[in-house]
Order: structure tokens, then sequence, then C-alpha cells
């Protein structure tokens, strides 16, 4: 049953990213990343007000995965609106996505985190689809192949002459190992779970 919750959401969320932005692979990659920073830091917001109500040691690894992996994907939101330059409307859009994001992702960790997680691994599968499907565009010269933000040069370390194409693959192994992450939790696989169950 969490299973097929988590997969509706995602289709759910995956068919909202097509109406609104289809093939605008650089505007829906800051929607997709927008949304992608709130649930590592919900989780780790959550599992760091647990570690004090229940005055026990033993979150901290799973609070600083989590807020590792808010903050990585709030890079790569900064490095898409260096790259797709969202209008008003846009980052109203996405404002208001989070917002309505948040309060629901947080309701949902409460109720059943291994739901949410599940649910967040798909998600980040989504993304990898969708990242791979930019990369083919930029590879086939339909999305030209700029150069990379020097933010995300910085970030990754990448060569000076970096393109759009190098990012995408960057920020696609990162989703990657989001997932792996998120699927492991929702699989009950935590080292807090086992010490302080």
């Amino acid at each position: 049953m969490r299973n097929i919750f988590a997969m509706s959401m995602t289709k759910f969320f995956r068919f909202m990213a097509d109406t609104f932005f289809a093939k605008r692979y650089g505007h829906r990659a800051v929607v997709l990343e927008t949304v992608a920073g709130v649930p590592g830091m919900v989780a780790g917001m959550i599992l760091h007000f647990k570690s004090l109500r229940k005055m026990k040691t033993g979150y901290g690894p799973d609070i600083r995965e989590m807020l590792a992996e808010a903050e990585n994907e709030r890079m790569h939101l900064m490095f898409f609106i260096a790259i797709a330059k969202p209008n008003l409307f846009e980052r109203l859009l996405v404002l208001l996505a989070q917002l309505i994001f948040m309060i629901f992702y947080a309701l949902l960790y409460a109720i059943d985190y291994k739901t949410a997680h599940r649910m967040i691994g798909y998600f980040e599968e989504e993304a990898v689809r969708s990242y791979t499907d930019y990369l083919a565009l930029v590879e086939s010269g339909e999305v030209e192949n700029v150069p990379a933000p020097e933010l995300a040069i910085k970030y990754y370390k990448m060569k000076k002459s970096a393109k759009l194409s190098d990012l995408i693959k960057c920020v696609r192994a990162d989703e990657m190992h989001h997932s792996e992450v998120n699927h492991k939790y929702a699989d009950g696989d935590t080292s807090y779970r086992r010490k302080n169950g």
C-alpha cells in the first residue's frame, strides 16, 4: 500500500511538471530542485526535534545525511536558475509549489516516514529520467550546450570549460545517490532506528 501511494503521488507530480513545463527542461529543473530541496530539510528537522524530545543520541548521522541532501538540492536550484532565468510568474509558481509541498511532506513524514522516503526515492528516479532526457536534447544540439555556471564549476570542481552537459551529468549522479539513500530509509535501513527504535 505504501508503494502504491508513493508511486501515485510521484505520477501526479510528474503530470503537473509535464503540464506546466513540457520539454522546457531548464525551467522544469528549477521546479524540480525547488521541491527537491524540501524533503531533506523537513526530515532533518523532524529527526532533530525527535532526538531532543527523546533525549537520545544516535540521530546525528541521519540528520546530517538529510540536511546534506537538502543543501545539495538547493545548489542544484542555484545552478539552473542561472541557466533558465525563470520569469516572475515562474518564480511565484515555484514558491507556491514549495509551500504546498513542504506542508504535505511534513504531514506525511510525521504520519509514516517510510512512505515519505519511498516517495522521494521515486521522485529522484523521475529526476534521473528527466535529466537523462535533458542531456539527450543538449547532446543532440536541440538545446544549446551553454557554459556551465561558475558556481557549478566551483561546486563540482569541473574544468573552466565545462558545459551544460557536464553539469547535467553531475546533477544526475547526485539524484541517483539521493534515490538510493531514500529507498534505504524507506526499507528501514537507518542507523538511528536500529539504535533508538
